[in-house]
């Protein structure tokens, strides 16, 4: 960096030039980081993401709905179930069925996630192969 002092004449005069060299070390060293982590941000693991699908939820009488309030109460259809060893006690009279029945779990958006989690250790404690989680499409903004 440098400092202009002024003239040898002795008069004292307003510098107006802008040293630029801190802003070319800084652009400089702004490039090269951004050069280096580049590689790094576009290389990663090769992995087969799931693909997301919007089916059209087919309702069949066989099919069990089990919702999760937002207070965490878990219900068969419309009636209250009083406990998870209870589910897994229901779930699995239904496991045995030949096709086995899916099972649609509406969970309320504002329920814990471990009252929905019970519910899916549950089928699978019970040996249920499918359960589908069941969504509102997002409102139409325009």
């Amino acid at each position: 960096m440098g400092m202009n002092v002024g003239s040898s004449s002795g008069e004292d005069e307003v510098v107006s030039t802008i040293n630029t060299t801190p802003l070319v070390d800084v652009m400089l060293v702004l490039l090269i980081i951004f050069l280096l982590t580049i590689p790094a941000v576009i290389s990663s693991v090769k992995l087969n993401l799931p693909k997301e699908t919007n089916v059209v939820r087919v309702t069949k009488p066989e099919n069990i709905e089990i919702s999760v309030s937002k207070d965490g109460d878990i219900y068969w259809g419309t009636a209250l179930v009083n406990d998870t060893d209870d589910l897994v006690k229901r779930l699995g009279k239904v496991a045995v069925l030949n096709p086995q029945p899916e099972v649609h779990l509406r969970g309320d958006d504002k329920s814990r996630y471990e009252s929905v989690g019970r519910v899916v250790y549950a089928c699978q404690r019970a040996g249920i192969m499918k359960v589908s989680f069941v969504t509102e499409p997002p409102a139409r903004g325009g």
